[in-house]
């Protein structure tokens, strides 16, 4: 695993995927509406779609919390576990990058449409741009719902910061982070790293945070 992949997993590991700590904002509304009204889809599979790191995973567990559901991988699907399924009636398929057999993928749809369950898929881009090769599977991905989750707005950035040091119990002035707003890259990984660095810096070498440390952070001069 390279070191910026374990550095976002050790900031992942510090975030509560709970619903008071998911952060609605225009860019994420929709989907965040969408779990929120469960069962009143119009559809029984919905594709949330968007960057990593966008929120896909805390919505599904928001999701979880509150009305309960089976998550899985799809290097998990196989014949056994769609017998497994039977018994859940929401079903949550996370990470999709099309890599299952086209057939068992298949069967999932069906399960889902022959036994009146609901389905969560999540995935980077939209779940209709993968080239599937049976025309039935083609139909049954463009019959669902989809919410795309869009790059992080002024409004959400602001609050992730802000919550990350109000949870620290660290002042930080409001003009700061707005500074950091307006300068920093439009990218939930750039923004988690961001984030997880100035704690680095902030909690363990102790040091302060001012205009010189936001502009080296943000240059990329401090690793």
């Amino acid at each position: 695993m390279s070191d910026l992949n374990q550095l976002l997993l050790n900031f992942n590991q510090k975030q509560n995927f709970n619903y008071n700590d998911f952060y609605v904002s225009k860019c994420n509304f929709y989907a965040f509406k969408l779990i929120d009204n469960w069962p009143k889809w119009e559809k029984k599979i919905l594709n949330i779609y968007g960057e990593t790191g966008c929120g896909k995973s805390h919505l599904s567990q928001i999701f979880i919390s509150k009305h309960k559901a089976k998550i899985f991988k799809e290097n998990q699907i196989d014949n056994d576990l769609l017998v497994k399924l039977k018994i859940y009636e929401n079903l949550i398929l996370d990470e999709f990058e099309n890599r299952t057999d086209e057939k068992l993928l298949y069967s999932l749809f069906n399960l889902v449409e022959q036994d009146n369950k609901f389905l969560i898929i999540n995935s980077k881009k939209p779940i209709t741009e993968n080239e599937f090769l049976l025309n039935d599977l083609k139909s049954r991905v463009k019959n669902c719902l989809f919410a795309e989750i869009k790059i992080p707005d002024d409004e959400l950035i602001f609050a992730l910061i802000l919550k990350n040091f109000s949870d620290k119990q660290i002042n930080i002035d409001k003009k700061i982070i707005d500074y950091i707003v307006k300068r920093i890259d439009r990218s939930y990984r750039k923004i988690s790293e961001f984030i997880y660095k100035l704690d680095e810096l902030t909690l363990k070498k102790k040091k302060p945070i001012n205009l010189k440390t936001i502009n080296n952070l943000l240059a990329g001069k401090i690793e």
